[in-house]
């Protein structure tokens, strides 16, 4: 709470210094977020419990960094960046890495759709390769968080995936401890071994203090809505409410390959299903269009009646 009033006292003075130069505000915002961000500052975005969702996943890559869209009018207000540095290029400068373009994290932080942002770390986009590098990323994670994105950063995310199929998973443990703080981690469980002996085998080994993103498992077609939050209520119960969040998987299986986003019958009762749980749409750019927000919305009046 402290943090979140200095947060604001701050950005007030900021306007009023500014004296009615909006990009002079906003690049000056920016500096005071980082230096807020740098004193341990990760502050709380108020959630909007009764929204269809509260935040919105970006898979960032070099072909797509110019991110616009309108998922506030979903309730989103908070962007969980999936990586800030993937297969040996960066998307912020000053890293040790590659960086040949980079978001404008400016625009980006004055959007409503990232009043808050969770800040991925460094990864690898092929699964093997990055739990078999995770030390390594670990030490390219702490570079990335000491020149963080000009952004308000409500946490942290850690972009190497688990499941239980990863015996080595809890060798992760103390390398986790070396990241900042609030971190979250995803899971996911294709073989559904069901949230009860999932949320027992995190519980054997993942610190007390990291978060849960849940991979709702809609997308790949391992189970339906109403299974995902029996596997969320597994994981509550054991890990706390506040502890555990879900990513609702905005696409499904394309015939003939790949994939294809959902359609507002698909992902509406997924949305529907996950009510009181903070819920992040997969991903936004690639499948939650404009389109797909104006159907939810409709499918959302309709059967509110």
């Amino acid at each position: 709470m402290a943090s979140s009033l200095a947060y604001r006292s701050v950005v007030r003075r900021v306007w009023r210094v500014s004296s009615g130069s909006r990009p002079a505000a906003l690049r000056l915002a920016a500096v005071v977020l980082v230096a807020l961000a740098s004193a341990g500052c990760t502050l709380q975005v108020p959630a909007h419990a009764d929204a269809p969702a509260q935040g919105v996943v970006w898979q960032l890559t070099n072909e797509r960094l110019d991110l616009h869209g309108d998922w506030q009018r979903l309730g989103v207000n908070e962007l969980l960046l999936q990586w800030t540095a993937v297969d040996d290029v960066a998307f912020v400068a000053g890293a040790g890495l590659p960086a040949p373009r980079v978001p404008d994290w400016v625009r980006i932080a004055d959007e409503p759709w990232a009043r808050g942002v969770i800040v991925g770390l460094a990864g690898y986009s092929d699964e093997k390769k990055a739990r078999a590098n995770v030390a390594e990323l670990v030490d390219r994670s702490l570079k990335l968080a000491a020149v963080r994105p000009p952004v308000h950063i409500t946490g942290w995310y850690f972009p190497v995936e688990v499941d239980p199929t990863w015996t080595d998973a809890p060798k992760i443990a103390p390398l986790l401890a070396r990241l900042p703080r609030p971190l979250w981690i995803s899971v996911y469980d294709n073989g559904n071994i069901g949230g009860a002996a999932l949320a027992a085998w995190l519980a054997s080994w993942l610190p007390r203090d990291v978060g849960v993103m849940l991979q709702d498992g809609c997308g790949v077609e391992a189970r339906g809505p109403r299974a995902a939050r029996d596997y969320a209520d597994a994981l509550a119960a054991r890990f706390g409410r506040r502890r555990v969040r879900i990513i609702a998987e905005a696409f499904r299986p394309k015939e003939g390959g790949g994939f294809r986003a959902a359609t507002a019958d698909e992902l509406g009762p997924q949305l529907d299903a996950y009510r009181g749980y903070r819920v992040y749409l997969f991903d936004g750019p690639h499948y939650v269009s404009p389109a797909l927000v104006d159907a939810l919305l409709q499918r959302r009046r309709a059967t509110a009646h």
